[in-house]
């Protein structure tokens, strides 16, 4: 782990901000000056501003929440619109979600109460598993640039507030699982999560998406989970993850 994320994992405070701590002289390990790239190991000493940044418990919990559409993923909402906190339990308050999935958008939606989880997962290259329905037929031009990947330009499928008028998108794998020229059943498989990506795809396309779910999240799957209903990581996903942690941390 680089040492702006151990401070930004034990601190209440972002990794822009733990930059700043190490660049203003702030931080020391062993009471030596830290710099951006000084190796620590687990029992060495961190000091920032001479008090002792006392590491939390490696304990954590993610739980895996089947997000019904309708619901932002958002702590509150200033058009009044509904989010997944009005309907979680009130346990799971203080913790994140693992990125996002849009209002009209249902399914797989993990959350931690471990800002180092929710960092890692969220930036990760780990597959994230779609079953969309799509107006319309699969074409060969679509096809062609899911394989290869693309840049789009505009902003169909944005959100109302984006300004990000380019996109590229990375290859991502098609399973069709209906082709008609009314509507067409697919499986997409991604390797990253930019907002609204599946959309903005469709979308440059001039192709209407009917319907999004996200079935799976690298080594966690949706199942048979209730719309609605939240479980925690089995004894099998909670081992991947911290193989994935470990291996992340080494990387």
């Amino acid at each position: 782990m680089r040492l702006n994320q151990f401070i930004a994992h034990n601190l209440p405070c972002s990794r822009r901000q733990a930059d700043r701590l190490i660049a203003e002289g702030q931080v020391k390990i062993n009471h030596t000056l830290a710099t951006f790239t000084t190796p620590f190991k687990p029992q060495d000493k961190i000091f920032i501003n001479s008090q002792l940044l006392r590491p939390k418990s490696q304990h954590f919990s993610v739980v895996v929440y089947h997000k019904p559409k309708g619901e932002l993923v958002s702590l509150r909402d200033d058009r009044g619109r509904r989010t997944i906190f009005e309907s979680l339990e009130a346990r799971y308050r203080h913790f994140t979600p693992i990125g996002r999935l849009d209002f009209a958008s249902s399914g797989l939606l993990l959350l931690s109460d471990s800002k180092l989880v929710v960092d890692a997962l969220m930036h990760s290259q780990l597959e994230r598993e779609y079953l969309i329905k799509i107006e319309g037929s699969v074409g060969a031009r679509m096809l062609e640039a899911m394989q290869n990947g693309i840049e789009i330009k505009g902003l169909g499928g944005a959100h109302p507030k984006s300004k990000l008028e380019s996109m590229r998108l990375a290859p991502m794998s098609c399973h069709i699982i209906k082709n008609h020229r009314h509507y067409s059943k697919l499986k997409l498989t991604l390797c990253e999560g930019q907002n609204r990506e599946i959309r903005r795809f469709f979308a440059y396309f001039k192709t209407p998406v009917l319907d999004l779910k996200r079935v799976r999240f690298g080594f966690t799957h949706l199942n048979a989970l209730p719309v609605g209903k939240t479980r925690y990581l089995n004894p099998k996903e909670y081992r991947h993850l911290h193989q994935f942690l470990e291996g992340a941390e080494h990387a």
